[in-house]
């Protein structure tokens, strides 16, 4: 089964580079919200981030480059703890960090990385795609962590129509 992003042809000229290389492939192996690996939950916050970007008339491409590097970080983000402040603080920079040794970043993908965070964090976004992938990060985190409930609910809920 091919998912959307994987047939989306413009999105993935995008972001083929950054998906051949191991360093994103890496994310793979890391536990993001509870039914999601880091990689799950970076690509769908980076198609995500991309169509609105589309349809919000703002830059698509760095959108989709952002928003597929904004976690990547190697680490269980519950279990490690920093001296300088939060993992909401702190990741955000690590993942700035290594994805400037994989790629050039533009002013405004380094912004949607170091911030995609607010909320948690006190710097607001620069530009609207940061603030973009700053909610759908949000949106997917809920998704993702609720699935198992909702999936849950949806066959209980099922099962009590069917009887009637």
């Amino acid at each position: 089964m091919t998912l959307a992003w994987q047939d989306d042809k413009e999105y993935m000229s995008y972001v083929e580079d950054l998906l051949a290389t191991d360093e994103v492939q890496k994310l793979a192996t890391y536990k993001q919200h509870v039914n999601s690996t880091r990689l799950e939950h970076s690509l769908s916050v980076s198609y995500y981030s991309y169509k609105l970007a589309k349809r919000w008339h703002g830059d698509a491409r760095a959108t989709a480059r952002a928003g597929l590097l904004h976690d990547l970080f190697y680490y269980d983000w519950r279990t490690t703890k920093f001296d300088e402040g939060s993992h909401a603080y702190m990741h955000p920079r690590i993942a700035v960090k290594n994805a400037e040794k994989i790629t050039e970043l533009s002013p405004l993908e380094r912004d949607i990385i170091v911030k995609h965070m607010w909320g948690a964090t006190i710097a607001p976004p620069r530009y609207k795609e940061s603030y973009i992938v700053t909610m759908v990060d949000k949106y997917c985190a809920v998704k993702e962590a609720s699935e198992p409930f909702t999936q849950n609910m949806r066959s209980k809920w099922q099962h009590i129509f069917a009887r009637n």
